[in-house]
């Protein structure tokens, strides 16, 4: 697909090949479209992707992140460490329990959660004799991962569970261990900009038993049997509810889709990586610019140690060198036809967590600073390396005419 050099370049497109819809019509065709016999097919190849026991499909990664916190036994008036350099789904799942969420501080070069911060916290905690953290959700920002050894470190040493936020890590490496098989629990996002999509929907894995079960039946308004199969010749009508759940499951629609983007990840992965190496060989020297940490170890198909998903390619921009402000620096890109976002608003800045917490921009002072200098650029496999050239172009363009 080319693009012309009039088009708008967007911030995301889903890469939707025939074989995709294809296996879409078969399902649809099938009569069977809600949750079904190409959910569980779904199951059952991601959990075999990723290498673990348990891989359960829901309609989003904020129904994985509740299904996680209640699997593991959150309640009221707990707390749960995260980042606030995350999207509102992290933190408002922490809040549908009457738990609270605690913010900890970002890495300056990873943006990911400062474990060295974290540990400090709950030293203090310890300290003044309070109850530790019942868990940590770690956000894999853009599709780096988080420092994880030293997250299971500091969870052994206070009895925290670990849930994983890997809504942008598909396909992440940590020291050569999969995202999705480190932590206690691991929630994916297929939202339509994600790496792999369902247009709406996520995953959860898991390689303990009885989490997974729990996580099954409360996926499904808490019905004890496989609801899903009542309706087949092999289903029985009886069931039982043995829980309060929830209506979080996956149509057998989104999941055929799943299916074969699930296939071709590591390809899409491919033209991810080479779109950030092509930006990174542009930027490097622009000293108006700051470049995303890279992990890159070789191919996917060769040994690797920390590996980014390249979800988001997130620049910073060095504005004491520039004469306009970030927010002058995206309308500049998109008067040049290229799209941007902005990964993220700090969550402790917004009015929710303002009025409720009391926060103030500098109470997280890395995660506000960073906030101010972020720009999301188009990376997605749809992209031609004339879109490529042109983004670059576009880039280069607003840092000479506005540097100072």
């Amino acid at each position: 697909m080319m693009t012309s050099r009039n088009e708008f370049i967007p911030y995301s497109l889903p890469m939707i090949e025939d074989e995709d819809i294809e296996y879409v019509l078969d399902t649809l065709r099938s009569g069977w479209i809600t949750t079904g016999p190409r959910t569980k097919e779904f199951e059952a190849e991601f959990a075999k992707y990723m290498g673990c026991r348990h891989a359960i499909a829901v309609n989003s990664c904020t129904a994985a992140l509740h299904l996680a916190l209640d699997a593991i036994g959150i309640t009221g008036g707990d707390e749960v460490i995260t980042s606030p350099m995350t999207f509102a789904a992290t933190a408002e799942v922490i809040r549908y329990f009457g738990a609270k969420p605690v913010f900890v501080d970002i890495e300056p070069a990873t943006m990911n959660i400062d474990p060295e911060k974290m540990e400090q916290y709950l030293a203090m905690a310890a300290g003044r004799g309070a109850a530790a953290p019942k868990a940590v959700i770690p956000v894999h920002y853009a599709g780096y991962p988080c420092e994880m050894d030293y997250i299971q470190k500091m969870a052994e040493q206070y009895g925290m569970k670990i849930v994983e936020d890997a809504a942008h890590a598909l396909p992440s490496y940590f020291k050569g261990r999969r995202i999705g098989t480190i932590g206690d629990i691991t929630c994916f996002s297929f939202y339509a900009t994600k790496n792999i999509t369902t247009g709406e929907g996520g995953m959860v894995t898991t390689d303990n038993d009885e989490w997974a079960e729990r996580m099954r039946i409360m996926s499904l308004h808490g019905i004890s049997k496989d609801a899903w199969n009542r309706y087949s010749a092999e289903g029985s009508w009886y069931y039982e509810i043995v829980a309060p759940g929830y209506k979080y499951n996956l149509t057998d629609i989104a999941a055929s889709l799943g299916i074969v983007q699930l296939r071709k990840a590591d390809r899409l992965w491919r033209r991810r990586a080479y779109i950030a190496e092509m930006y990174n060989a542009a930027f490097r020297d622009i000293e108006e610019i700051e470049i995303p940490l890279s992990s890159l170890s070789g191919p996917m198909d060769q040994g690797r140690e920390t590996l980014h998903s390249w979800h988001l390619y997130v620049i910073r921009l060095n504005l004491d060198r520039l004469s306009i402000d970030r927010g002058r620096f995206i309308e500049e890109l998109r008067e040049r036809g290229i799209g941007t976002s902005v990964h993220f608003i700090p969550l402790h800045i917004h009015p929710y967590y303002r009025n409720t917490y009391g926060y103030k921009p500098g109470d997280f002072p890395v995660a506000y600073e960073t906030y101010r200098r972020i720009v999301s650029l188009p990376i997605y496999p749809r992209m031609t390396d004339s879109d490529i050239e042109r983004v670059i172009d576009a880039v280069s363009s607003v840092v000479s005419i506005w540097r100072k």
